[in-house]
């Protein structure tokens, strides 16, 4: 066995699954621990944390080889994206589809000891991961449909936990999905002139001269969202500081973005991590909070 060709076939498979760049597994992540956690009152079961944990670093990964296979003829035209390993000729598309559905499946794996219902909405979650890369081609908001599979974890942990998807959980969906909608839109306004030159649709060109505006305005629909979700819940304190520390953070990205600099909107992207964690910490203070001794 060669041993170097091994390692470089990894190496390429590893940035092919961005494991090199994890912020997109972070930001998926958020949520769906935002979801468990409310979910199972604050007292998750230990096990069921790990398959969600497991699960969501194999999808990100799959959906990033899938997003690649898709954008591989646009990937060479844009500056920031030009050596990913597909757009490069590094990895073949025979390749890239072996390995997205390799972990798919062991994703579905993963699940298998979860009750039918969480089975069952699996599938949608897989179908929405596989498709949004290709929704760049016809819808102006493909950003929103991407907030709709970054969101699925939310329900799915219902279903895990509670057998069931109650109200509460679609509510939590859609104020992620105005989170998701503003910070890949950010993210979007770091490729706008790339992106315009190709001919793909994005938020940022679709909002046009308004992008920077209408991040913080979808960001604003996310806080109102989870401050509407934290009252009908009664919840404490620290789940309302969470929320202005968050609001800060938000504060402080437009600061980035209004000038349109694109490494600038390219961080202010990568700051949401600490929104997402920001508010993770504070609904874990506040069930433990509550918790009685």
């Amino acid at each position: 066995m060669n041993w170097n060709l091994l390692k470089d076939r990894l190496g390429q498979y590893e940035k092919l699954m961005r494991l090199d760049k994890p912020i997109g597994i972070l930001l998926l992540l958020w949520p769906t621990l935002w979801g468990i956690w409310v979910a199972s009152y604050g007292r998750p079961d230990v096990v069921i944390l790990w398959i969600f944990v497991l699960g969501t670093v194999l999808m990100r990964s799959a959906g990033c080889v899938i997003n690649d296979y898709a954008d591989r003829d646009f990937d060479g035209h844009v500056e920031r994206t030009k050596d990913r390993p597909m757009a490069a000729g590094r990895v073949s598309t025979k390749e890239a589809l072996l390995l997205a559905g390799g972990l798919a499946l062991a994703a579905f794996v993963l699940i298998l000891p979860l009750n039918q219902l969480t089975l069952l909405m699996s599938v949608p979650a897989v179908l929405l991961a596989a498709s949004y890369p290709f929704t760049k081609r016809f819808l102006p908001l493909p950003q929103a449909y991407l907030g709709v599979a970054f969101s699925f974890g939310i329900p799915m942990a219902f279903a895990a936990i509670q057998g069931q998807v109650p109200a509460l959980a679609w509510y939590l969906v859609v104020a992620n999905l105005f989170w998701v909608l503003a910070y890949d839109t950010e993210y979007a306004m770091a490729d706008k002139p790339d992106d315009l030159k190709i001919g793909i649709k994005t938020s940022a060109i679709t909002f046009g001269r308004f992008d920077a505006e209408a991040v913080m305005v979808c960001h604003g629909l996310f806080l109102a969202g989870m401050i509407a979700i934290g009252w009908q819940l009664q919840r404490g304190l620290f789940w309302y500081l969470g929320l202005l520390v968050a609001a800060i953070l938000i504060a402080l990205q437009y600061q980035q973005i209004r000038g349109r600099d694109r490494a600038k909107c390219f961080r202010a992207f990568l700051d949401n991590n600490w929104v997402g964690a920001a508010l993770f910490g504070a609904i874990v203070l506040d069930y433990w909070h509550f918790l009685p001794l």
